[in-house]
């Protein structure tokens, strides 16, 4: 219910669902999502201003098997089990104490806080006049709008036996949206699950031929483990369209990880997009340039060539004059795993057939499943979105 419920936005515009839908792949179908102050959904979702979030709408299947979340990996678990977020501190230990669920018990706090995502902008509401800086305070004022509610206190303290809600904090409610994640949205009931159980032709011969090319060349070096991905960062070479997060000369760039560790060399660095449900996540790349699932997989080859000749025709009509200049500086620090990689058609071919078996059929019949018909809000649940 917290997840498709608008209450958590500063206008009561937009849930954290709205941009994750579950017929979409818990994406939006676009290359950047659109926040609050804008109407619609998926395709059909249109801000007065033409305004966009800076990233792609990131896939929340199998969170579980993730170390880092967002793009940039800025909330994390590492070995030990500590927590790294942007809020430092703000997250303090009694926050991370409710944590059950790794990183994803910790993503939904910073959804929240953003003005082009959920927050809004100026005084348009009791969140957005408060100061950026003073998360704790916004955090707050969400768990004041969820208890003036009867039937959140009560779904509150039903979920934390023995603790009352008046001594819950938002890490609470994160927490709870984590949850959900983690027990509806992890699928391991693909072609690639079942024949790894045993069952010999749970995979066409394709698919199979498809696995051992994947596992035979560099792919399987990043896009590795059981949500096929290493849980690090590369600089793939992937073009920069949109807004960007005020970096560079123009202020229209995006560094990337660089953002978060403040290293230089890893600036253009993304996380490894995981590949469970890959064929169901379009667009691609951290802002969605790559409109579709060949077209990611044939940038790999020669990608120098592809950044450099990158056509922004192919995306929606208000994003393409957004083509940041930068092709130069991202391959000068691009991943030397891609140096000399080529990929003719054939083998083209066979990655997309195991793609497919990576696939979950339950994966593709979310939204009567996860999506509740109302919430304690009163306010209206997003339901279907234009499929591209």
């Amino acid at each position: 219910m917290l997840a498709f419920d608008k209450i958590l936005s500063g206008n009561r515009d937009i849930s954290c669902m709205t941009c994750h839908l579950p017929e979409l792949g818990t994406g939006d179908a676009r290359s950047l999502s659109i926040g609050q102050g804008a109407t619609g959904l998926g395709l059909d979702r249109i801000h007065p201003q033409g305004a966009f979030i800076p990233r792609n709408a990131p896939s929340l299947f199998n969170l579980h098997a993730l170390t880092s979340l967002f793009w940039d990996g800025r909330v994390s678990v590492d070995a030990s089990g500590g927590f790294h977020t942007p809020a430092g501190a703000q997250v303090t230990n009694a926050m991370k104490a409710v944590f059950e669920f790794g990183p994803a018990s910790a993503l939904p706090l910073f959804p929240v806080l953003s003005r082009e995502e959920m927050r809004a902008f100026g005084n348009s509401n009791e969140l957005a006049a408060i100061a950026d800086t003073d998360r704790p305070l916004i955090w707050q004022a969400l768990m004041a709008r969820l208890g003036a509610i009867p039937e959140y206190r009560t779904l509150f303290e039903e979920a934390y036996p023995g603790t009352p809600f008046a001594n819950m904090t938002f890490a609470h409610a994160s927490n709870a949206i984590g949850g959900f994640f983690l027990s509806e949205l992890t699928f391991n009931q693909t072609p690639w699950d079942e024949f790894l159980r045993g069952t010999d032709k749970a995979m066409t011969d394709a698919q199979l031929q498809g696995a051992q090319t994947f596992l035979s060349i560099r792919c399987s070096l990043c896009h590795t483990g059981s949500a096929f991905t290493d849980n690090q960062f590369h600089n793939v070479a992937v073009a920069q369209v949109g807004p960007g997060q005020g970096d560079g000369v123009l202020r229209n760039d995006d560094f990337g990880r660089m953002r978060v560790t403040g290293l230089s060399t890893d600036q253009y660095r993304f996380r490894t997009t995981p590949l469970r449900n890959v064929g169901l996540t379009g667009p691609y790349g951290h802002d969605g340039s790559i409109m579709g699932l060949r077209e990611f997989i044939e940038h790999y080859s020669e990608s120098h060539l592809k950044l450099m000749n990158f056509n922004p025709g192919t995306l929606e009509p208000l994003l393409r004059n957004t083509l940041v200049a930068n092709a130069t500086d991202i391959l000068l620090a691009r991943d030397p795993i891609l140096s000399g990689v080529v990929l003719p058609p054939d083998i083209v071919d066979q990655l997309m057939d195991f793609m497919s078996a990576l696939d979950d059929p339950k994966a593709k019949n979310l939204p009567q499943r996860v999506t509740p018909p109302r919430v304690p809000s009163g306010l209206p649940v997003d339901g279907s979105a234009r499929v591209k």
